[in-house]
């Protein structure tokens, strides 16, 4: 499978969920910057994944962003551990996270700013040396 037929519209996810539930399957969905896509976010959504049938990413936009949303959602989309990715606007995702549990949600967003903020002062540093 092309890892671009992985990311969808927010109509899409919606019927994807629908579906999904029809079947029975809780999927989990996690909302994120990922910019840039770090191992760590890898391991995370890893952790997150473990034991659920289906991930749902949300690609949200960060405040300054390094990278475009459709590169950030095709980066994610290339993980074997993501099943599909909504690049979306930030009041769009909460219609999105209207159709899940509270314990489904895992919302990444701080997280993400706390590691670009980390990579940021490694690169800093390392430009000093």
């Amino acid at each position: 499978m092309d890892t671009r037929d992985k990311i969808i519209a927010l109509e899409r996810a919606v019927e994807i969920i629908a579906e999904l539930g029809g079947k029975g399957i809780k999927p989990k969905v996690v909302t994120g910057y990922f910019d840039v896509l770090l191992a760590s976010h890898v391991r995370r959504l890893r952790e997150v994944r473990n034991g659920t049938d289906r991930l749902l990413v949300m690609v949200l936009d960060p405040p300054e962003p390094v990278l475009p949303s459709r590169a950030r959602a095709e980066l994610v989309a290339a993980l074997a551990v993501v099943d599909y990715v909504v690049p979306i606007e930030k009041h769009k995702a909460e219609e999105l996270l209207r159709h899940f549990d509270a314990g489904e949600i895992v919302r990444e967003e701080s997280a993400d700013l706390t590691r670009a903020r980390a990579l940021a002062e490694h690169v800093h540093g390392r430009q000093h040396t």
